[in-house]
């Protein structure tokens, strides 16, 4: 069974948003106004977080794209009272919108910031979104999903043509859109595949790793192309 997993190389990371942009049209992740988002309620399943490079005295800047980190240890579904929350034989870490009662014990419990409470209704069915997603009601706590629908896409595509899946198919919306490609996906279980030998890389580490949650998102660290 499939290992889902991303590597992304700080490396080639420019910082452009396009990655956060796919992702919010690709999951019909609404916008929210400036007074919104002085509340802090932005929905952003794909944010670039910055950071300054203390080495450089500050005038580096190092960005670093993060969805939800799928961990394999997750915290926020241990702590979810009605079972909304879990991770699934893959490795991808799923919501059930329906049975979610907006708690937001999960979110306190995630420590990379990576769930989000929706605040309003928001129109289902407008114009550009995706049929592929639904929109989530007011008052449940929604994230990254690793684009999740485009894996179950390609499955049902090669069951009708009669073929086998090849996971190469499956491929979420911000590494697609990313120019630099930085953003690799892939089966972490296949040791050949390129997301798998790039997880091996000296280059590679997790976030906050000693809190053993075990993500499956992650980072090569800036190398020669670096500075």
């Amino acid at each position: 069974m499939a290992l889902w997993g991303m590597v992304i190389d700080l490396d080639r990371c420019t910082g452009c948003q396009a990655c956060v942009i796919a992702c919010k049209a690709e999951n019909n992740v609404p916008a929210v106004g400036e007074k919104e988002a002085k509340r802090e309620r932005i929905i952003s399943w794909m944010q670039v977080l910055t950071e300054t490079d203390e080495e450089h005295h500050g005038e580096k800047m190092r960005f670093i794209p993060r969805p939800c980190l799928q961990c394999d240890d997750p915290p926020c579904t241990k702590v979810c009272p009605v079972y909304a929350t879990y991770r699934n034989p893959e490795g991808i870490v799923a919501q059930i919108y329906a049975r979610c009662i907006g708690c937001r014990f999960c979110m306190a419990a995630c420590p990379y910031n990576a769930k989000y409470f929706n605040w309003h209704t928001y129109q289902k069915e407008g114009p550009g979104q995706n049929p592929d997603v639904s929109v989530r009601p007011k008052g449940v706590v929604e994230k990254c999903t690793f684009c999740h629908h485009r894996l179950q896409k390609a499955r049902v595509r090669a069951l009708a043509e009669k073929r086998d899946f090849d996971p190469r198919e499956y491929v979420p919306a911000c590494a697609e859109a990313c120019p630099a490609q930085a953003i690799f996906f892939g089966d972490l279980s296949d040791p050949v595949s390129e997301v798998a030998r790039l997880a091996r890389s000296p280059r590679a580490f997790k976030l906050q790793e000693e809190l053993g949650t075990k993500p499956k998102v992650i980072y090569l660290t800036e190398g020669e192309g670096g500075g």
